[in-house]
């Protein structure tokens, strides 16, 4: 036991020594008293009054002095132990007050456990009017240890309920008899824990409903990879085979749609990765103008559907080459115009590009009922949307939220005004990076070009006038005979000169009416294109549009237009041709010669129609492909003596009788022998996680791909790896 400090020793008697110290104190003050009484006697005899006083006081002062010093010592030595008791017990007294003021417990107990005194907050907590003399745990409190010493937290059951407490210990020797005792002091922390463990409860089931979140997302997108997997690897083949130019652009939206629905799978994963800030934009040097006409175009058959307009322009200024994420840009933009159509019964929506103050903007307007401040303020939050039920009944409510959020990655932003009864406008910026530049081959590309355009007024005539003006041309729009008629006329005396004129499907019974009104418009050789919806084009059969020299499809696309205005593309068939800058499909081809290195190929995948997909691609390259179905077939197959040894094995993630990284393990492994320990792996799987990337890497794939895999990447990595 460690020896109490100098404050906790008690008080003695004094000893001899101080006995003899009191003694010469006395001895002291009676020789002061007595040369006082000598100084005055001798001042008085020579006549000095006020010196000798002063003196004799002095002397007579510090004798009571000391004789008082004694006295008080005295007290001390006779009376010492009683006083400390009694100081010990005043302050005990007080701290008890003052911790039952607090709402605190105060006990002191012995070293074993038993209860010399407590404050009244003890006694009324365990409803007793007498404690001393039992211990803690006899009366119901159950002390845990904390981390510190002398630090619990202790359990009491009462009336109320359980309630917890504080507790602190502090081990210390009475003044008086120098014995040890403990005293403890506790708080009222039940309400502090009752909210740590919800807040614990919340954590876990937050944790719980994480993992579910994520398993339930690992299996929706698994399964609805695997038939897209069908899907676009079927169109790829049908677009390898002979096709119409009608069945070519049928086919060509199909997989469109198809690319579309591989977005929506990767928006849930996306809105799972913001959530969990494991979100990651992958820039490439792409166009811009391409990848909002690719969107608006997308877009377009739900607009005509619903008999609105959309159209898309882009100003000159806007660099031809940056570096970001299209694929992320494409995904804010599909939200964000397809809630524009969605919401719009009436006139249209215009898509517009521009460069201003350092940053790309790209505005969405739209003619749609618009939105009232309180409906603007929770647009961009989750699970919110504005509209009528049957509206809202179209979306989740995730897309904008997640759109703001990926802009936000971008270091840009999302932005909404609106006035209701008046459309919307919603507003994308993001800075430009430090390498784009304007691009000089777009500025100035139509300056020789004076266009009529014949069109209803709205967003398609707009994007029309802007795109030719942007480039260096003039356009005149006319959205009624009268308006064609003045600018005309303007054109027939010499006031305004014209090279085209493009009219509207709508307005082509206008000009025919023009072309009988005013004869002379014959004359002036103008260019005519025809401008048609592509769902417009069976009830608009191309053999019976003379006189037009060309025709285009709304929405426009920019290369298509210069195209057209510049002569380059004449005549209907030869406008068809390219499909309006749709993908061009080519005729079947030939069943390509063996490539150098071809041999045999395992195949395992359990999906049937995946497996022909993958089979037939392989087999027109040259290869002999071995199919199998499962994990053990797949084992049977690399062990099989007979064949000759393959080149390369396709494998699904997932299969019956085992899984991909179990089976690279074995592969790689030290047992395996060693062509196989060298056999090039590819893994496919729906999974397109990082983790799951770098683990099945690690564990020996020369390569994975996420489903639904580019035929064209495939047969490159095939390539490389058999080389």
């Amino acid at each position: 036991m460690s020896k109490p400090s100098r404050l906790e020793q008690p008080n003695r008697a004094p000893t001899g020594h101080g006995s003899a110290r009191s003694i010469l104190r006395i001895l002291s003050a009676c020789a002061g008293a007595l040369a006082a009484l000598v100084v005055l006697a001798v001042g008085l005899s020579a006549n000095l009054h006020l010196l000798p006083a002063v003196a004799a006081i002095g002397g007579l002062s510090g004798a009571f002095l000391l004789l008082s010093g004694d006295g008080e010592n005295h007290w001390e030595v006779a009376g010492g132990d009683d006083m400390a008791r009694r100081g010990g017990s005043e302050t005990s007294a007080l701290l008890s007050t003052i911790h039952d003021a607090l709402g605190d417990i105060a006990i002191v107990r012995h070293l074993d456990g038993r209860i010399i005194q407590a404050n009244a907050v003890f006694h009324r907590v365990l409803a007793r009017t007498e404690v001393k003399g039992l211990t803690c745990a006899s009366l119901g409190l159950a002390l845990e240890p904390r981390l510190e010493p002398d630090h619990y937290l202790a359990r009491l059951m009462t009336a109320a309920g359980e309630r917890f407490y504080d507790w602190h210990d502090v081990i210390v020797r009475e003044s008086g008899s120098g014995r040890l005792v403990r005293h403890s002091i506790a708080r009222d922390v039940t309400e502090e824990a009752r909210a740590a463990r919800e807040r614990e409860e919340a954590r876990r089931r937050a944790e719980e409903a994480s993992q579910a979140k994520s398993r339930l997302l690992a299996t929706v997108t698994h399964e609805i990879r695997t038939p897209l997997s069908g899907i676009l690897g079927m169109s790829h083949l049908l677009g390898q085979t002979e096709l119409s130019a009608e069945q070519r652009n049928y086919l060509a939206d199909m997989q469109q749609s198809g690319h579309a629905l591989v977005q929506l799978v990767e928006d849930l994963i996306d809105f799972s990765s913001l959530s969990a800030g494991r979100f990651q934009l992958h820039p490439t040097r792409q166009d811009l103008r391409l990848v909002i006409e690719n969107v608006v175009e997308l877009l377009s058959h739900r607009a005509h559907e619903k008999g609105i307009e959309i159209g898309a322009t882009v100003a000159a200024s806007v660099p031809g080459s940056m570096v970001f994420d299209a694929a992320r840009l494409r995904q804010v933009l599909f939200n964000v115009i397809g809630n524009a159509v969605k919401f719009t019964e009436t006139g249209g929506v215009l898509v517009s590009a521009d460069i201003i103050e350092g940053t790309v903007r790209i505005r969405i307007d739209d003619s749609g009922p618009g939105m009232s401040p309180e409906e603007v303020e929770r647009v961009f939050e989750e699970f919110e949307q504005a509209g009528d039920g049957a509206q809202r009944a179209k979306g989740t409510g995730l897309g904008l939220a997640i759109s703001r959020r990926i802009l936000e990655t971008f270091g840009g932003s999302l932005t909404a005004s609106s006035a209701a009864g008046k459309g919307s406008r919603f507003v994308v910026r993001f800075p430009i990076p430090g390498d784009a530049a304007p691009s000089p081959g777009r500025c100035g590309t139509l300056a020789d070009a004076r266009v009529l355009v014949m069109a209803p007024e709205g967003p398609a005539s707009l994007a029309l006038a802007s795109t030719i003006e942007t480039l260096g041309g003039s356009c005149y729009r006319a959205s009624t005979l009268d308006e064609a008629r003045s600018i005309l006329a303007d054109v027939l005396v010499g006031r305004l000169t014209l090279t085209d004129i493009i009219v509207d499907h709508r307005h082509a019974g206008q000009f025919q009416r023009l072309l009988f009104i005013e004869p002379a418009i014959e004359r002036l050789r103008l260019r005519r294109t025809y401008l048609i919806n592509p769902e417009e084009r069976s009830s608009h059969p191309v053999h019976r549009m003379d006189g037009y020299a060309a025709w285009l499809i709304r929405p426009l696309r920019e290369r298509s237009l210069v195209e057209v205005l510049l002569g380059r593309l004449r005549g209907i068939e030869n406008r068809d041709a390219i499909s309006d800058n749709r993908p061009v499909l080519r005729d079947a081809p030939p069943m390509s010669a063996a490539p150098t290195g071809a041999g045999r190929v395992i195949l395992a995948e359990d999906d049937a129609v995946n497996a022909l997909i993958l089979q037939t691609l392989l087999e027109r390259k040259g290869h002999a492909v071995t199919h199998v179905a499962d994990f053990a077939a797949l084992d049977a197959a690399l062990h099989e003596a007979e064949c000759a040894p393959p080149l390369l094995v396709v494998t699904d993630l997932h299969m019956p009788g085992g899984d991909g990284l179990a089976m690279l393990r074995r592969l790689r492994g030290e047992g395996a022998r060693g062509r196989l320990r060298q056999l090039p792996v590819i893994v496919l799987t729906s999974d397109g996680r990082k983790d799951v990337r770098d683990e099945l890497v690690a564990a020996g794939a020369d390569a994975v791909l996420t489903k639904p895999a580019e035929p064209d990447q495939l047969l490159a990595k095939i390539s490389r790896l058999i080389s």
